[in-house]
């Protein structure tokens, strides 16, 4: 996959191996907040985070993320854990969309819309969005979160009193981090 078309692999994760590996204990440590489970093993938590490392540097593809992801949780791992790496391999694996799917506003037969209901968010790493949404790299977050609230489908203060579940900041840095230039 070529640096056009969007792939992991667009940084040397061996050059901000650090910066990763903390950002991927942050973002995981939030998650498990936003699940209300209890605090994972920081060393765990570190190791997932040098496997996810070695994954990004490797620039590799994932036909089974579920899969994936297990091996890199470790056997046993809670189910909370489990979810969010399996989301964080998408991140890492899945090609950079250039056009967004537009899913953080489809409606469903109500006319609501799933991904903007803060209990399904918080089930999510990079919230309201896709991990692959191109719009985490073409915003800003001041600028993403206006666009975002004049997106939404109900009351705005919905979307302000959840902000940060739906438009988590960490993920975006993630995102910026995975697809930095070299």
């Amino acid at each position: 996959m070529t640096a056009e078309q969007g792939g992991a692999g667009l940084v040397s994760v061996g050059s901000s191996g650090g910066e990763f590996e903390d950002l991927v204990v942050a973002l995981l440590e939030r998650f498990q907040r936003q699940q209300e489970c209890p605090r994972a093993d920081p060393a765990l938590l570190r190791t997932v985070a040098d496997r996810l490392g070695e994954l990004a540097g490797g620039g590799a593809s994932a036909a089974e993320p579920g899969s994936l992801a297990l091996r890199i949780a470790g056997p046993g791992a809670d189910p909370s854990l489990a979810e969010a790496v399996t989301q964080l391999v998408k991140a890492i694996t899945y090609p950079r969309l250039e056009v967004c799917r537009e899913s953080y506003r489809e409606a469903g037969s109500d006319g609501s819309c799933r991904r903007q209901v803060l209990a399904q968010a918080r089930r999510r790493i990079s919230g309201t969005h896709c991990v692959d949404c191109p719009h985490w790299l073409a915003f800003g977050p001041a600028e993403h979160a206006a666009w975002l609230r004049a997106a939404w489908r109900t009351d705005p203060a919905g979307f302000d009193a959840g902000r940060e579940v739906f438009l988590p900041e960490d993920f975006r840095a993630l995102q910026r981090l995975l697809h930095r230039p070299q």
